[in-house]
């Protein structure tokens, strides 16, 4: 009786998890576009000017100021008044540290052709004869690859299970990762689902890199 009880609770639960997770996420995504309206004096916010609220106004602006803001930096005026920006940032203390690094990581992240997450690595951690999946966050950094007589290193971020967006930096000599037939989709699928989700692919760039680093 107590396992058809379990049964049951466990296949209801199953429906009913991933919908919930699924609401919470994109509430939190909205409120967090919502709120970016709060910024604003509030005589300027688009309840007081209109007189009433309107459900998810504050997303629909958002997006569309992100959007705007777009098209005008991608001309030459727009980049040189973001250019004007960055200088009159990069003379405030504590600031320009912080603005400077995050948009150096979304720079190198969205960057057109990057290599940054964009290949799925088998590593072999945490140690000899365990194995991890692991992204290509880009090339080893000039002064370590100095410091180890010039080797070829790769960075790499190895995501934690169920979350990946926590995990550990690694560098690692280039011959002893291994790239994946698999796309970062399908990689952070696996991770979440605790390897349940299998990913699909036909794994000859890991048997080709897997031969290679044999010889």
């Amino acid at each position: 009786m107590m396992s058809l009880i379990r049964r049951y609770f466990l296949s209801g639960l199953l429906v009913w998890l991933p919908i919930w997770v699924t609401i919470l996420v994109i509430k939190f995504l909205v409120d967090i576009l919502s709120n970016t309206l709060l910024m604003l004096p509030h005589q300027y916010q688009p309840d007081a000017l209109i007189g009433f609220h309107v459900p998810g106004i504050g997303v629909i602006i958002t997006l569309l100021v992100i959007f705007l803001t777009g098209v005008v930096v991608a001309n030459f005026i727009g980049r040189r008044l973001v250019m004007i920006g960055d200088a009159i940032i990069a003379h405030i203390p504590l600031v320009r540290t912080i603005y400077a690094s995050v948009k150096q990581v979304l720079q190198t992240l969205f960057k057109p052709g990057g290599q940054s997450f964009r290949k799925v690595l088998l590593v072999e951690y945490p140690r000899t004869g365990m194995w991890s999946l692991a992204f290509q966050t880009g090339d080893g950094a000039s002064e370590v690859e100095r410091s180890l007589q010039g080797e070829a290193m790769v960075s790499l971020f190895i995501p934690t299970t169920p979350n990946p967006t926590s995990g550990f930096l690694m560098m690692m000599p280039r011959k002893d990762v291994i790239e994946l037939d698999m796309s970062v989709d399908q990689a952070l699928k696996f991770v979440i689902s605790l390897g349940v989700m299998q990913p699909l692919g036909n794994g000859m760039n890991a048997k080709k890199n897997a031969a290679e680093n044999r010889h």
